[in-house]
């Protein structure tokens, strides 16, 4: 994005990229993983209305099709060609730090170039980490970046880690016929709330995905055409594939970083509110500043580098806060802080379109401030982050609960669930003494 516009503002702009355009979310992340989920969902949907669908299930690759499909579709947006249309240089090598403002560009061959710049943006995103388990650099395993390459589901898909992606790849993988075991040395979701977690957790029983949380992992080892992980007291269990999903790593290695003055550690480039690194003209942004790993927040950084690099505007990355999605079935959609304050809460039980569609689990649940501030809100339910924008922008615009409270929704609509809750923290104050006695006064007349 920061290319991009530079490149259309008339700036000279060169982008380096030694991996494939589009990064992450593009090859290995949000658009294979979610479109994986809507092929599950698919699958799932029907069931849950008592039908079936055998004919998806004669053809176990086309999940995968999909996925290369939608790629294939996005790609252009992200591609050298675009870039280049609108005016940028695309280099297509690696590049590490020789200076304070002057990157190498490593060739094929012996040959370099040397660029140096008034302004330089680190992008570099993350990689999958690789706990230390015995045994385990000794086995083929996969992760998001390898997982994509498969034609069909696994037979019996081990996953390591039980955060969001291993907990999306589980249920869309067993969605779609394959048998699921997931362990994990913690629970469930650890960084959600546990009575969201508890909605996940029993998704994951109906479904039949094996679950085995809070458990020390030993060791792993394989034979020709399986892979076995040994866990707690003496246990193990057997799968067809391994995905290692436990977790993310700042892309830093080789950047010469201290050459260029940048102060880092293994977990991310340290930058300030302005997303400028200890070299004031080097800004980081996205998952590579570990401040939150969404494609979204990637986004927005950028939005913010360009409004301070190019146009010396004031900013402040954490001005605004940043929603997160777990696209599990149901989804798990949070914004702002819930950990303090009180709550209200409204279950999907008493939703008349998630009644509708047979699909009512999951709840709302909203912290509130002094003076019915928002201060966060959780959305546990299907299409959980289609229903999250209204709490961002009330949080982000410092609205009252009554903003929400009044507001006219649609109805059957899973939206009206967010009109209840804030309804809901009114009504003993409106049917409380005063207002029976005020009624019941003017009545009179």
């Amino acid at each position: 994005m920061v290319a991009s516009v530079a490149a259309q503002l008339g700036l000279r702009t060169t982008l380096i990229e030694s991996g494939k355009m589009g990064g992450d979310c593009l090859n290995y992340g949000c658009v294979p993983s979610k479109s994986l989920i809507a092929a599950g969902h698919s699958l799932a949907a029907p069931s849950a209305l008592g039908l079936t669908d055998p004919l998806a299930l004669a053809y176990p690759s086309a999940p995968f099709d999909h996925a290369r499909k939608v790629i294939a579709a996005i790609a252009p947006h992200d591609s050298q060609e675009r870039f280049e249309g609108l005016g940028a240089r695309v280099i297509r090598h690696a590049a590490h730090f020789i200076g304070s403002r002057t990157v190498r560009v490593q060739g094929d061959d012996a040959l370099h170039e040397d660029i140096t710049a008034r302004r330089i943006v680190i992008a570099t995103g993350a990689s999958p980490a690789i706990p230390p388990i015995k045994g385990l650099d000794q086995v083929p395993y996969l992760t998001n970046e390898t997982f994509f390459e498969l034609t069909a589901p696994p037979p019996h898909l081990l996953i390591l880690g039980a955060g969001p992606i291993g907990a999306e790849m589980a249920q869309s993988q067993r969605a779609l016929g394959a048998r699921v075991t997931v362990l994990d040395i913690g629970p469930l979701l650890p960084r959600e709330d546990p009575q969201a977690a508890d909605v996940i957790r029993q998704a994951f029983a109906r479904d039949g995905i094996d679950l085995i949380e809070n458990t020390q992992i030993h060791k792993i080892d394989s034979s020709q055409e399986s892979v076995t992980v040994h866990y707690g007291e003496g246990q193990c269990t057997t799968g067809s594939h391994l995905l290692v999903a436990t977790g993310r790593k700042p892309n830093i290695e080789n950047l010469n970083l201290e050459t260029a003055g940048i102060t880092y550690d293994k977990r991310a480039i340290a930058v300030n509110a302005k997303l400028q690194t200890s070299n004031k003209r080097i800004y980081a942004i996205g998952d590579v500043t570990g401040l939150a790993q969404f494609t979204h927040a990637a986004g927005y950084h950028a939005g913010l580098v360009i409004r301070h690099a190019f146009f010396r505007m004031p900013i402040n990355v954490h001005a605004k806060p940043i929603p997160r999605v777990t696209y599990t079935n149901p989804e798990v959609a949070a914004v702002g802080d819930l950990s303090d304050g009180r709550t209200i809460q409204w279950p999907f039980a008493q939703n008349d379109r998630a009644l509708c569609e047979g699909d009512d689990r999951g709840f709302i649940k909203i912290a509130l401030g002094p003076r019915r501030r928002i201060k966060g809100a959780l959305i546990v339910g299907a299409r959980a982050g289609e229903l999250l924008l209204p709490w961002s922008l009330a949080i982000d615009q410092r609205l009252p609960l009554s903003a929400l409270a009044g507001v006219i929704a649609p109805y059957p609509t899973r939206s009206e669930i967010s009109k209840r809750v804030a309804g809901s923290d009114y009504t003993a104050q409106l049917f409380g003494k005063t207002s029976r006695r005020l009624a019941q006064w003017l009545m009179r007349f």
